[in-house]
């Protein structure tokens, strides 16, 4: 059969590695950071964690063997994820902005960048390199490919043309893993900044690497009510030196972040399938033991039973989809736009929904910070909000994709590939003519 949703023998036993890690490293991990009341602390604590899972790989193993990656496929990107998050929804993010920060340096990059920062990310001599991803700004990211240049992404880039050096001022607001440990900042930070204050955002936008040490930047972490054990700063530049070779992608910033989050679509996905599945575990559980007070466990009565066999096809679908979408980015060099804001979007939402019944399904007891099903509560209500915003941008993103006249219903069914050009870009921010 060309369709085949069995794992090989060599996921089954990648699966089986991670989620033994999983709850025996990170869970304990994670369930103290998460008890932190200081975020940089909560991010602290994992840092052990982190230091075994980049031992294992699992930081660098999505990025190409040519630079020392493993070249993991998108497909085990998503068995690594689930179990990973099935425990803990912060702790994978670190590992996916990783990815975000470095796969653009392979689509985008000259030979010379990639060998330099992503041999550099590889290296098993570093287990504490952190790389971030710094994109968002307090106005928000729905809006970067505005072609008013005064809207969308405001971090400037001028070019210092006497010392060959890119100056750049604003602020970022959200980006992952950018303060770095001790809040120094990031080994390296890709950043997504206006190179050209005249032209809108699909031509006005380009990437630039910052690496640890560079002066002139500032970090506050912000606190979050989910996915507290991965750090998110806001980024004050001032004045901040870089050198223009550190420059790549120019004037097609616009179309680093598409293709990024296109990339990230599926793990984000998958991640929010792990975390309502470990939701549904501890309500399985518990529908199987607890009577509220009856004669039997309430797993007997039709409307747990019913809500339950609901919960547990609702995550079936989504990861039988997020696999498709894997899948398909493997097929075609994570250039599935469409698909990937579909996967992201259906499945981060319909997993909300799913935690939340089980929320239900263990009543006012879910609410007790004791029992520990709160914070897959907590952990669910971030996905649709994360990682390129599901109203914002990924449905925009597909809308910009199915509008196209060469888009056919059939294409991601039948695997076919459809490039993304900038004419998909802009639906949504003014009326098109």
């Amino acid at each position: 059969m060309s369709i085949d949703f069995e794992l090989t023998t060599r996921q089954k036993q990648l699966k089986g590695r991670v989620r033994e890690f999983a709850r025996e490293v990170v869970r304990p991990a994670a369930e103290y950071a998460d008890s932190l009341p200081d975020p940089q602390q909560a991010f602290l604590a994992m840092r052990p964690a982190f230091r075994q899972a980049y031992s294992m790989g699992l930081a660098t193993d999505f990025l190409p063997k040519r630079y020392g990656g493993a070249g993991a496929t998108s497909v085990d990107m998503m068995i690594i994820t689930e179990e990973l998050a099935a425990v803990d929804a912060g702790f994978p993010t670190i590992l996916l902005v990783n990815g975000l920060a470095l796969m653009p340096l392979t689509w985008f990059g000259t030979e010379e960048q990639c060998e330099k920062w992503i041999g550099r990310a590889t290296r098993l001599d570093n287990p504490d390199f952190l790389a971030g991803w710094v994109v968002s700004e307090r106005g928000g990211t729905a809006n970067f490919d505005h072609p008013d240049p005064t809207a969308g992404i405001q971090l400037y880039a001028d070019h210092d043309r006497r010392n060959d050096e890119y100056v750049l001022n604003g602020e970022k607001h959200w980006p992952c893993n950018s303060g770095g440990w001790d809040l120094q900042g990031a080994d390296l930070n890709v950043c997504i900044v206006r190179t050209d204050r005249t032209k809108g955002g699909t031509a006005g936008l380009s990437a630039i690497v910052i690496e640890r040490g560079t002066p002139g930047i500032d970090y506050q972490v912000i606190d979050k009510i989910g996915h507290r054990t991965c750090q998110n700063v806001t980024m004050t530049f001032h004045n901040v030196r870089v050198p223009a070779a550190n420059l790549f992608a120019d004037g097609d910033g616009d179309l680093v972040i598409n293709r990024n989050f296109t990339w990230s679509g599926p793990i984000a996905a998958i991640a929010a399938v792990g975390t309502a599945r470990g939701a549904y575990d501890f309500a399985l559980k518990w529908a199987k033991t607890y009577t509220g007070g009856g004669s039997t466990p309430i797993i007997n009565h039709q409307a747990v039973g019913n809500l339950l066999a609901e919960v547990a096809a609702k995550i079936e679908a989504a990861r039988y989809l997020s696999w498709k979408t894997a899948h398909y980015m493997d097929l075609h060099a994570s250039e599935g736009h469409a698909f990937g804001g579909m996967n992201k979007v259906f499945s981060t939402e319909l997993m909300q929904s799913v935690v939340d019944d089980c929320m239900r399904i263990v009543g006012v007891n879910a609410i007790d910070k004791r029992f520990g099903i709160e914070k897959y509560y907590r952990e669910s209500v971030v996905y649709p909000l994360y990682d390129s915003g599901n109203l914002g941008m990924q449905r925009r993103k597909t809308w910009g994709v199915m509008a196209d006249d060469a888009f056919s219903v059939d294409t991601f069914a039948d695997c076919e590939p459809f490039a993304f050009k900038k004419s998909m870009e802009g639906y949504g921010l003014q009326p098109k003519h």
